[in-house]
C-alpha cells in the first residue's frame, strides 16, 4: 500500500490530504524518521515529539511565503521530510547529503540555519521587521522547545518582541528536555503548573458539566472569557503575558487536529502570540520513550526492535570519560573543586560525576553566559570550578571568558570537549575556532593535550595556577596510552620534544593536541624516505614555548606547524609571532583549516582532505625540504 508520505513532495502537497488522513502521515513521519536514524544515526527524540508539530505547521502555514524558523533544529526532521527532501532523507548528516539542521543553502524552506539554541524569536523578529519595513506579505513562525528557554537569549527577544507588538507568534514546545533533563525553576514551573494532571482535570471537568446543561455552548463561552481573565494566576500566561504576548493553551501536541485548530485562530490574530504545544520527547518509539536520560535525543546507528546501539564500541574510552575520570579524581583530592556545564551532562561525561558529587557539579541549562560568569562568582569566594563545555558552544560566552573571568585573572578552568573537527553534526558544531579565539585574551593558559595521560596532568596544571586556564580536546576515542600513578602538573608553557633528535634533522614538525600522533605517524614514514622528522608537542598554545621554537628553528631550520583548527590567528600565527619577536630566520609553513565553512562528513576524511592525517603531513613535510631555508614565511 502507497504511503501518505511518499504522496507529498512540498507543503502544498500536504494541503491536499483531508485532517482525517494525518494521524496516518504522523505515524509514517515517525516510522521514516526512526528508519533514517537507525541506518546513520541522529537527532531521533526531539524530532519524534515535535512530528505533529511540523504537519500542523505546513497545513495551516504557506512556507516559504511564511517563515518557519525552527530552535534548536533537531526538532526538524518532519520539517525537512514534508519540504522536498523526502528523496534525500536518508542521507541525512551524512557527507555529502542533507545537515541534521535547518541550513538556508539547503532548501528555501529553511528559514534560518541554526544549530545552537535560544537564537529563533530573535530571529523570527527580526523577519517580521523586515517585512513590516518592506511591506511583504506572509505571517513568521518561531518553534522554541522549553530547553530553548532556558537560555537568556529567548527572553531578550521575549522581551522586545513585547515592545514592538508585531505580528510574531511563537510555538512553545514543551517537551520537559532538552538533551538532558531540563533544569531550573522556569523548567520547574511549567511541569508543575500546566501539565499536571491536576489542572488538565479541572479543565475538562468544567467544560463536561458545564457540556450537560441547557444552552452549555454559551455557557462554555462564557467560562472561557472568564478563564482568560484569570489564567495568569494559574498557568506561565503570565509570565508571557507580562512580557506583552497574548498567551494560548497549552494544547496536547500530539493531537493534530487540536493544533490546526488552534494554529488557524492564531493566524488571525494581531499582535505577539505565544501557542503553548504539551509534547513528549521521543513519542512513538518504545526505546526513546523508556530512556529517562535523553529520550533519545543523540544516537549514533541503532537496532530499531530494541533501540540498541549497532556501531562496534571503540577499544579505548572517549577522551570525556577520561576528562571525567581526571575531574573526579581531582574532587576527591580538593574539596574546592566543582564543575559546571550547560544542559551537557551526559555529553561531557559529568552525569557520572554528578552521581559521586551531587553538591559539586551544576547544570546551568542552556546558557552558557551564566555559567562562565557563575562559575567567576565561585572563584572570588575561593572555590576551583572546572566548567565543561563543547568548544562550539563556548562562542556563546566569550565576553564572559574575557570580562568576568580573564580581565579579573579568576581562577577558572575551561574544559573545551569537542575541540576540532564533529563530523556529522556539521557547520554549526565544529570546534575550529577555540585556539585563535583564545590565545588573544590576557592571563589566559590554552592548553591541548595529545593524549589522555595529558589531559589529565593538564587538569591537575590548571589547579595549580593562579589564574584562568583552558584545555582543548578532541571528540572519540583516546589514544590508549598508559595513565601516570601519581597525577602531576606539567611546566607551565613547556613543550617536549616526542621523537626524534634536534642536531639531526630535517625538518621539525611542531604538533599541538590531537595532532601530536599522525605528527609521529608522518615522521616514521619519512624516516623511510630518507627523511629525519622531529617531532615536538607543544602542549601549551598559551604561553608558548618560545625557547623550544627557536631551538626548533635553529636546529633544523624547516618548521611544519600542525594543528586541528582554524589556520587564522591560531597556533602556527603563535609560532610564526615568535619566530619574528625573536629575530629568528627559518623557514615555516602551517597545517590546519582554512577559511572556509567546513560542513557535516566524516572526520578522518575530512582531515584527509586538509592534509591533516599522517599522510598529509608527511607530504607538506617533504615539500618543505624540497625548498631551501628562507626568511619567515607562511604556506
Amino acid at each position: 500500500m502507497a504511503r501518505l508520505l511518499d504522496t507529498i513532495d512540498d507543503p502544498r502537497a500536504l494541503k491536499g490530504l483531508s485532517i482525517s488522513d494525518l494521524p496516518a502521515l504522523a505515524r509514517e513521519l515517525r516510522e521514516e524518521i526512526i528508519a533514517t536514524c537507525a541506518q546513520s544515526g541522529g537527532h531521533l527524540g526531539a524530532s519524534l515529539g515535535a512530528v505533529e508539530i511540523g504537519v500542523a505547521l505546513h497545513y495551516v502555514f504557506d512556507s516559504p511565503i511564511d517563515r518557519i524558523v525552527w530552535d534548536v533544529g533537531h526538532q526538524a526532521y518532519a520539517h525537512k521530510l514534508l519540504t522536498g527532501r523526502r528523496d534525500r532523507f536518508r542521507t541525512l548528516r551524512q557527507e555529502g547529503g542533507l545537515s541534521g539542521f535547518p541550513s538556508r543553502a539547503e532548501s528555501e524552506h529553511d528559514a534560518f540555519g541554526t544549530g545552537h539554541a535560544s537564537t529563533s524569536i530573535s530571529a523570527a523578529l527580526g523577519m517580521v521587521e523586515a517585512r513590516r519595513q518592506t511591506g511583504e506579505r506572509g505571517r513568521v513562525v518561531a518553534v522554541i522547545g522549553d530547553g530553548g528557554l532556558t537560555g537568556g537569549m529567548a527572553f531578550e527577544a521575549l522581551n522586545h518582541a513585547g515592545h514592538l507588538g508585531r505580528n510574531l507568534i511563537v510555538v512553545l514546545n514543551h517537551n520537559e528536555q532538552s538533551i538532558s533533563p531540563n533544569v531550573g525553576a522556569l523548567s520547574r514551573w511549567f511541569s508543575k503548573k500546566l501539565t499536571g494532571r491536576t489542572f488538565g482535570a479541572w479543565r475538562r471537568g468544567i467544560k463536561d458539566a458545564l457540556s450537560a446543561l441547557p444552552r452549555g455552548d454559551k455557557a462554555i463561552a462564557a467560562v472561557r472569557h472568564a478563564l482568560s481573565s484569570t489564567k495568569a494566576l494559574l498557568t506561565p500566561g503570565m509570565l508571557f503575558e507580562g512580557l506583552g504576548f497574548e498567551y494560548v493553551g497549552p494544547i496536547d501536541g500530539h493531537d493534530v487536529g487540536g493544533e490546526l485548530e488552534t494554529l488557524d485562530r492564531v493566524r488571525a490574530l494581531d499582535g505577539p502570540v505565544l501557542v503553548h504545544v504539551v509534547t513528549e520527547k521521543g513519542k512513538g518509539y518504545g526505546p526513546s520513550e523508556a530512556d529517562p536520560v535523553t529520550r533519545g535525543h543523540a544516537m549514533g546507528p541503532f537496532d530499531i526492535a530494541t533501540g540498541k546501539s549497532t556501531a562496534l564500541a571503540p577499544a579505548i574510552k572517549p577522551w570525556q570519560d577520561f576528562f571525567a575520570d581526571g575531574v573526579i579524581e581531582l574532587m576527591r583530592k580538593d574539596r574546592r573543586v566543582v564543575a559546571i556545564t550547560a544542559a551537557m551532562l551526559e555529553g561531557t561525561g559529568l552525569a557520572r560525576v554528578q552521581r559521586l558529587f551531587p553538591d559539586r557539579v551544576y547544570d546551568v541549562g542552556i546558557a552558557e553566559q551564566h555559567a562562565v560568569t557563575f562559575a567567576a562568582g565561585l572563584a572570588c569566594e575561593g572555590l576551583r570550578p572546572i566548567v565543561a563545555i563543547y568548544s562550539t558552544f563556548l562562542q556563546r560566552a566569550y565576553d564572559q571568558v574575557i570580562h568576568d573571568v580573564c580581565l579579573q585573572k579568576l581562577p577558572v578552568t575551561f574544559a573545551l570537549d569537542r575541540g576540532g573537527l564533529v563530523g556529522a553534526d556539521g557547520a554549526t558544531h565544529q570546534g575550529l575556532y577555540d585556539l585563535a579565539y583564545l590565545r588573544v585574551v590576557p592571563n589566559l593558559t590554552v592548553m591541548a593535550p595529545s593524549d589522555e595521560n595529558e589531559l589529565r596532568r593538564m587538569l591537575r596544571t590548571a589547579l595549580a595556577l593562579d589564574g584562568p586556564s583552558a584545555i582543548r580536546f578532541p571528540r572519540g576515542a583516546g589514544v590508549g596510552v598508559s595513565l601516570d600513578e601519581e597525577l602531576l602538573p606539567l611546566p607551565a608553557g613547556k613543550g617536549r620534544i616526542v621523537h626524534g633528535d634536534p642536531a639531526r634533522a630535517d625538518v621539525a614538525l611542531l604538533a599541538i593536541g590531537a595532532m601530536v600522533p599522525p605528527a609521529r605517524a608522518a615522521a616514521a614514514a619519512l624516516a623511510g624516505r630518507g627523511l629525519r622528522a622531529l617531532v615536538a608537542d607543544a602542549r601549551f598554545v598559551k604561553p608558548l614555548d618560545e625557547a623550544l621554537v627557536r631551538d626548533l628553528a635553529s636546529a633544523a631550520r624547516r618548521i611544519l606547524t600542525v594543528e586541528e583548527a582554524a589556520l587564522a590567528g591560531g597556533f602556527g600565527s603563535a609560532v610564526l609571532e615568535a619566530l619574528q619577536a625573536a629575530g629568528v630566520r627559518a623557514d615555516v609553513k602551517r597545517l590546519g583549516l582554512p577559511d572556509l565553512v567546513v560542513p557535516h562528513g566524516d572526520p578522518a576524511r575530512q582531515r584527509a582532505r586538509f592534509g591533516l592525517d599522517a599522510a598529509g603531513i608527511a607530504a607538506a613535510a617533504e615539500a618543505l625540504c624540497a625548498s631551501r631555508p628562507k626568511i619567515l614565511s607562511a604556506g
